[in-house]
């Protein structure tokens, strides 16, 4: 169950923006923390915000399902960057996938932002978002006009699932079977 009361008193609610210290814990847990936050974009004067429903974790050179697990490419560069930047790329010809960069500088990892509320589907949030390649490696911030905003949403543990992530078997039965795919039921 959600619950959209924002005057909860929680040690684990900080309401505003997510800072950079947010993202640089582990990604499993990044992940998990940014169910019931809101990705927000500005749009002219406006701001469009949706909680995040459904997200995907990355998680390190190890990782076969990770782009940095090959290395640090011209695309995956941003994955070794600092946490609480956007890594934005294309795939399929035809969408836009974004991400958020988690953990230590050099150590490639990131959560991809699978569902929004009323939006499913990484391609379809950042289509109906138009979120393309001029976010990639800029921070989660005001100023480049989308960021994560904690609205005071807490989601309970149990309402929280995981499953194995989508579209990975590429990774071997290993990688592709950890349940590293999290979202509200």
């Amino acid at each position: 169950m959600i619950n959209h009361n924002t005057n909860t008193s929680s040690s684990r609610i900080m309401k505003g923006l997510l800072n950079k210290k947010f993202f640089e814990r582990g990604t499993v847990a990044v992940a998990k923390d940014l169910l019931g936050k809101y990705l927000v974009k500005r749009a002219g004067k406006r701001e469009l915000a949706f909680m995040i429903t459904e997200v995907e974790a990355y998680d390190g050179h190890k990782d076969k399902a990770a782009h940095g697990s090959r290395g640090k490419t011209a695309r995956n560069a941003p994955m070794f960057g600092e946490a609480g930047k956007w890594y934005v790329y294309f795939t399929y010809g035809m969408h836009w996938m974004l991400n958020i960069v988690t953990g230590p500088k050099d150590y490639p990892a990131a959560v991809l932002i699978r569902g929004v509320e009323g939006i499913n589907g990484p391609g379809r949030v950042t289509n109906y978002l138009r979120i393309d390649k001029s976010f990639n490696n800029k921070p989660a911030r005001r100023v480049a006009g989308l960021w994560i905003e904690d609205k005071g949403v807490k989601i309970k543990p149990r309402d929280i699932k995981s499953s194995a992530r989508i579209g990975i078997d590429f990774a071997g039965k290993y990688w592709s079977s950890r349940k590293y795919r999290f979202y509200i039921d």
